[in-house]
């Protein structure tokens, strides 16, 4: 993939490790529920009289939401039932401080703004966003991308639970301050987004007052490609899909202009909804969907698509417009559609396909499409299905989608605009003093390419450690465990390499946090075992044994050095034909079938040098 094809930008969104924003609650997540309490939202205008799209889709779905208040880490701010106390301070500082790393430029005074949500994920109906510095400079590969903007924002409630028509927030996420900084759209590949992501990660981490851990920092990806809009995948946790999001998100715009030219070919133009009632039609389907639609009083409705015909669902799937209108009818509160590229399928047989074709007079290069559900529900979600058809005419409609785990995105609603945000009125302004400034300026943290040459040369590991330790955050757990150099290069190895390996054998490392891992290393560094068990300790570490509990199911207690050299001396006076004839060169075979007895029980350091011991023994008797 060329420079020229892609087009993206960066937003990164990084919890601080500080008091909320606008109170003095904890930051800390819980699992306490509290008090509860309900309410509905309703999209304002903007300052210019305007209602933003994005706003207005939301509203459309007259979601129902409850939150939770637990009393140890939220309070009335968080309830909207007391106005904000002043910005956090040290929040401030730690944006500021950030901003400068990249030679950013402070604003003279800051001032926050209301950015209308109404998804529920704040009580308020709004989220509260403060513009700190813009200007900013950062280097990635030897390039130097542009950092436009450096806010500081407040963290959205957390979604514990969603049924039909409700929404759960827990209130202890909200108002937890983030660093929000975006980069300009000139990242042309899919791995330079990661590696800015991980310049930015790891520039931020150097503060040393940030959040760590799945859920503290979140990316979202702006991509466009030539001919296409732009496309914001909002919401990505996980740094090492970032390339395939992009990837996908590529691969699926390129197939959006391929159905347009398509569209274009067969001269599709936009015409209304033509929703009719089929239920008499499917009346005696067999289809479990339709069944159950038609049991609960509901309808099936289909509309035609003239002109649709293979575009919907393509016989090699590369065209999947079937898809992105499914997406869209869901929005409306139904569970998909059927399209006629699909059918017959899920129990629709050919006959009912005909009949279908039959009543809305199809042709071969015409295509249909039904929805089984409550009347309002299912014309609703066909209106937006078919809208979202004649959108393929121009090819990419801007849109804000969700990252799914297996690299794909879906719909979530329109991109916003400028009409989501207006002033905030209950928080004052704060003047950037020139003292404070200065003061942030002379007390920089250590940037992460001088932490890498330090680490490098006072632990004695190899600089692309060093590096890869920095760039993936095990620093500052590596420094603290890395007692001696030895133990300092387990601590490398078991970091960036049997933590992946783990995870490629299928074993859950995000149970592995900084303090399990900091648990395994203590009793590492105590000699309880062998550094070799290291992967096996780990393993069920992540199933949630202890250390001990894991030391004793796998009976690896370190062994005495007599009992060790016991086994050795056995082992080597078993094999004395072989070790006379290959002498000290011995101790490398040697070395496979003494570990693979004593099992972890022995650092392999130790065990080497008995085997040399009793070789040498040996061979001057």
């Amino acid at each position: 993939m060329s420079e020229h094809e892609l087009t993206c930008g960066l937003e990164i969104h990084q919890q601080l490790d500080t008091k909320k924003l606008f109170c003095d609650c904890p930051t800390s997540l819980v699992e306490e529920e509290g008090a509860t309490f309900q309410r509905r939202l309703r999209p304002t205008t903007s300052e210019l009289g305007e209602i933003d799209r994005a706003a207005l889709v939301q509203a459309e779905k007259r979601m129902r939401f409850r939150y939770q208040a637990p009393p140890s880490a939220s309070c009335l701010v968080d309830a909207d039932e007391e106005p904000p106390h002043c910005a956090n301070n040290e929040a401030l500082d730690i944006v500021l401080t950030f901003a400068a790393m990249l030679k950013a430029r402070p604003v003279d005074e800051v001032h926050f703004m209301r950015k209308i949500v109404i998804d529920g994920s704040n009580t308020t109906g709004f989220q509260r966003t403060a513009m700190i510095a813009t200007d900013g400079l950062l280097e990635v590969n030897g390039r130097v991308i542009s950092v436009p903007t450096f806010c500081l924002e407040e963290d959205a409630a957390r979604k514990v639970d969603t049924k039909a028509g409700e929404i759960t927030y827990r209130l202890d996420r909200l108002g937890i301050p983030l660093i929000e900084v975006a980069t300009g759209p000139e990242l042309h590949t899919p791995e330079e987004v990661k590696e800015a992501a991980q310049r930015l990660g790891s520039m931020m981490r150097a503060t040393r007052k940030v959040k760590r851990g799945i859920g503290t920092i979140r990316e979202d990806v702006n991509i466009s490609i030539p001919g296409g809009s732009r496309i914001e995948i909002k919401g990505v946790q996980e740094l090492r899909l970032l390339p395939i999001y992009v990837e996908k998100e590529v691969e699926r715009q390129r197939s959006l202009l391929r159905i347009r030219e398509v569209l274009k070919e067969r001269k599709v133009s936009r015409r209304d909804a033509e929703v009719r009632d089929l239920t008499e039609t499917f009346s005696k389907c067999p289809s479990k969907v339709i069944m159950g639609a038609l049991k609960k009083g509901g309808k099936v409705l289909g509309v035609p698509l003239p002109g649709y015909a293979g575009v919907l669902r393509s016989p090699d799937a590369k065209l999947r417009l079937g898809a992105e209108m499914a997406q869209y009818a869901r929005t409306k509160g139904v569970a998909g559609i059927f399209h006629s590229d699909e059918l017959p399928n899920y129990g629709i047989e050919q006959g009912y396909v005909d009949e279908v074709r039959k009543t809305f007079e199809l042709g071969p290069q015409d295509a249909f499409v039904l929805c089984a559900d409550d009347v309002k529900k299912a014309e609703a979600a066909l209106r937006a299905a078919v809208s979202r058809a004649y959108d393929a005419l121009v090819g990419v409609p801007e849109e804000t989608r969700d990252p799914l785990p297996d690299g794909t995105s879906a719909y979530s609603r329109p991109l916003p605009g400028a009409a989501r945000m207006y002033p905030e009125t209950d928080v004052p302004p704060i003047t950037l003093e020139k003292e404070r400034l200065d003061r942030i300026a002379s007390n920089l943290p250590e940037m992460p390419e001088v932490r890498t040459a330090r680490i490098a040369s006072t632990y004695g590991v190899h600089e692309q450690q060093a590096r890869q330790l920095v760039r993936d955050g095990w620093d500052d757990l590596f420094e603290e465990v890395a007692s001696s150099k030895e133990l300092a290069g387990t601590a490398a190895r078991t970091l960036l390499s049997t933590l992946p390996e783990l995870e490629r054998q299928g074993v859950d490392i995000s149970k592995l946090d900084e303090s399990t891992l900091r648990e395994a290393f203590t009793a590492l560094s105590k000699g309880e075992f062998a550094k070799e068990a290291v992967p096996d300790v780990l393993s069920l570490m992540a199933k949630g044994k202890t250390v001990p509990q894991a030391i004793k199911e796998l009976g690896i207690s370190v062994m005495s050095t007599d009992e060790a050299a016991n086994v050795v001396s056995r082992i080597v006076h078993e094999r004395e034909g072989f070790v006379r004839e290959k002498g000290t060169g011995a101790v490398g075979p040697l070395m496979g079938v003494v570990m693979g007895e004593l099992k972890g029980k022995l650092d392999g350091k130790a065990a080497s040098d008995l085997i040399k011991k009793e070789i040498e023994k040996l061979l001057s008797s």
